[in-house]
């Protein structure tokens, strides 16, 4: 199959009947053999039976429903789980995404991108609430994560197969997958597309956004750097504790057997011993982070590398992973 569009859903009763036929009119020029697949977060109005209609009548319509609303990363994740296409698109079923913009993607992933991310430029959306903290969210991981794209939350993107089947997703990372992918070496691009006013519904998301923003983004810059050497994070961190309390105690040893000095009523004795036990506890955490790490991976047969391409290719049975 050569094109998935993955379409998380919840609550959206009032728009589903216009996306899907939007999609096909955007889809039906492209000549290909496409799949639409709607994940339906746990909705709770009319959306699941009205999914399931348009099912029945297109067998391109594939529609997975979850027991309960666990979110928009684990939609977007289960929906690349069962995808078939070579590239795979992503989008909002609230109608602000324009399917048209589709083939926008699929021609700039032709001049040798891996990802291309929408770019809602002249988004219509209320400024203090959604566009703000959007403007605060993207300037903060393009800056943390290196990777410079003016719109992260844009739900509209275009994937190489190769690229989501090797990233692991939970939490609240998917706006955060071009810079997860970012660690596998692909080359990722952005483009403008059209953003129309929401008509139906309301917001899944507000102010409360940009600190769960700031959270994910301290673990997206750990899985980057330090996710398979827990040590160079938690080690480094317990030696320069340790340090400082080596060093508070040879102070502290110095005005007590030199300069016989009182020093246990001194904060600075306790604040050595504290620094010290830190340190050990740091650099525990650290070995414990390094054979979990060497679990995840032999456990499971992962690799913590990705083969692009060989010359002369080679296959499985002998002995090259290609994944």
């Amino acid at each position: 199959m050569e094109l998935s569009v993955v379409v998380p859903v919840y609550n959206e009763e009032e728009s589903i009947k216009a996306l899907y036929s939007e999609l096909k009119d955007a889809l039906r020029p492209l000549n290909a053999d496409y799949e639409i697949i709607f994940v339906d977060d746990g909705s709770e109005d009319s959306t699941p039976e009205m999914l399931d209609e348009i099912a029945s009548k297109d067998t391109k319509i594939r529609v997975v429903h979850f027991g309960k609303n666990f979110g928009q990363t684990a939609a977007l994740a289960a929906g690349f789980d069962i995808a078939k296409g070579d590239i795979i698109i992503t989008m909002d079923a609230d109608l602000q995404n324009d399917p048209h913009d589709i083939p926008i993607l699929l021609q700039k992933l032709k001049e040798g991108w891996d990802i291309v991310s929408g770019w809602r430029r002249e988004r219509k959306d209320p400024f203090l609430s959604r566009i703000l903290p959007s403007m605060v969210a993207n300037w903060l991981i393009s800056k943390v994560t290196g990777v410079k794209l003016h719109d992260y939350g844009c739900t509209l993107k275009a994937y190489r197969r190769d690229v989501v089947k090797n990233l692991s997703l939970y939490g609240e990372l998917h706006r955060f997958l071009p810079a997860l992918a970012s660690g596998l070496g692909v080359k990722i691009t952005e483009i403008p597309v059209t953003h129309h006013p929401r008509h139906h519904g309301t917001s899944k998301y507000g102010m409360s956004r940009i600190f769960r923003v700031i959270l994910d983004l301290i673990l997206v810059q750990f899985l980057l750097k330090y996710a398979t050497h827990p040590i160079k994070i938690f080690g480094g961190l317990g030696l320069l504790s340790s340090l400082l309390g080596f060093m508070l105690g040879c102070y502290l040893s110095i005005l007590k057997l030199a300069l016989h000095r009182r020093i246990g009523h001194r904060p600075l004795l306790i604040l050595a011993v504290l620094l010290i036990i830190l340190g050990i506890q740091l650099l525990s955490i650290g070995i414990l982070g390094e054979f979990l790490t060497r679990i995840y991976y032999e456990g499971q047969g992962k690799k913590p590398y990705i083969i692009k391409s060989m010359v002369p290719p080679q296959s499985e049975d002998k002995g090259i992973p290609q994944r």
